[in-house]
């Protein structure tokens, strides 16, 4: 099975259990009397949405290259990875906001009603479900290389920890009665908190790469070493980093003996390209310009 159809296997079963959750915990949320049942669910629709998302643009970011891109597609995959960070972020900050307002409502002394037993078992069920979830896609995701795997099983992950934080308000409401039905808006808020945490660590590299960011500097590092490592080459220069998607893209200039035949430098750059491929993948764009050693 190729990479697109991996990818699009796995997001695809995690599509079904959210659009499953999604059921469940609205359904628990509202027969529960649950604000923190009902964010959660609004939290596990939007990992259904980010599902589809990914599903059309890495299906988009695995065609080859054309002549409209000449560097391929994968940057349609960081796009996937960018809106999912949104979608993220967009619900965060809706379920702060109902939980906020319940919880004024609270300090002026309106009730909040006791949730239902439903809603803490549709919470324990989340987490189980949503933590093997995770632990499938992630590991998947690191296997295939691919950004936008590894951050919707974030997503399942932080669903999985909202449903934490739903169980404790929910639990807390219940068991210690009325005075303390507070406590479901409150877990509200502090899974709205985690999840702008989570948005914000999948937001930064996606826009780090669509603005063309370096590679860290350790990898730049690594790159300038392995040419160095090359007999013949040398003062490697104006190196250039970036990343496509799942692919990295390198340009660095290197200077070489000027009286040799272009066939021995062709060669000398060559052996460079494919120990770079070797280092940082079969797909790597590998540019270098061979300058003549200058005269003393």
């Amino acid at each position: 099975m190729d990479r697109a159809k991996e990818i699009s296997r796995v997001t695809v079963v995690g599509g079904i259990v959210n659009l499953l959750l999604v059921g469940l915990k609205f359904v628990a949320g509202l027969a529960g009397r649950s604000s923190a049942m009902i964010a959660d669910a609004v939290h596990s629709l939007s990992d259904f949405i980010t599902d589809v998302v990914v599903l059309v643009f890495v299906g988009i970011s695995a065609k080859p290259q054309d002549s409209s891109h000449d560097y391929g597609h994968g940057k349609f995959e960081t796009i996937a990875t960018f809106f999912i960070g949104l979608a993220l972020a967009a619900a965060a900050v809706g379920i702060v906001v109902s939980a906020a307002t319940k919880l004024a409502g609270w300090l002026q002394g309106e009730d909040i009603p006791a949730p239902g037993t439903l809603a803490l078992w549709a919470a324990l069920i989340s987490i189980i479900v949503k933590e093997i979830l995770f632990q499938y896609t992630s590991r998947k995701g690191k296997k295939l290389e691919s950004q936008a795997l590894i951050a919707n099983a974030w997503h399942h992950r932080s669903d999985a920890l909202s449903s934490i934080g739903a169980a404790i308000g929910i639990g807390g409401a219940i068991i210690l009665s009325n005075r303390w039905t507070v406590l479901d808006p409150l877990a509200s808020i502090v899974v709205g908190a985690m999840l702008v945490k989570v948005a914000w660590d999948l937001l930064g590299p996606a826009i780090g790469e669509l603005t063309d960011k370096s590679l860290p500097e350790d990898a730049e590092n690594e790159i300038l070493n392995i040419i160095g490592s090359e007999p013949g080459v040398s003062q490697p220069h104006n190196l250039r980093t970036r990343r496509i998607g799942n692919r990295v893209a390198i340009e660095v200039h290197v200077r070489m003996d000027g009286s040799q035949t272009l066939a021995q430098a062709h060669e000398s750059a060559s052996h460079i390209e494919k120990q770079l491929k070797e280092r940082f993948g079969a797909d790597s764009h590998v540019t270098i310009h061979m300058e003549p050693v200058k005269e003393a």
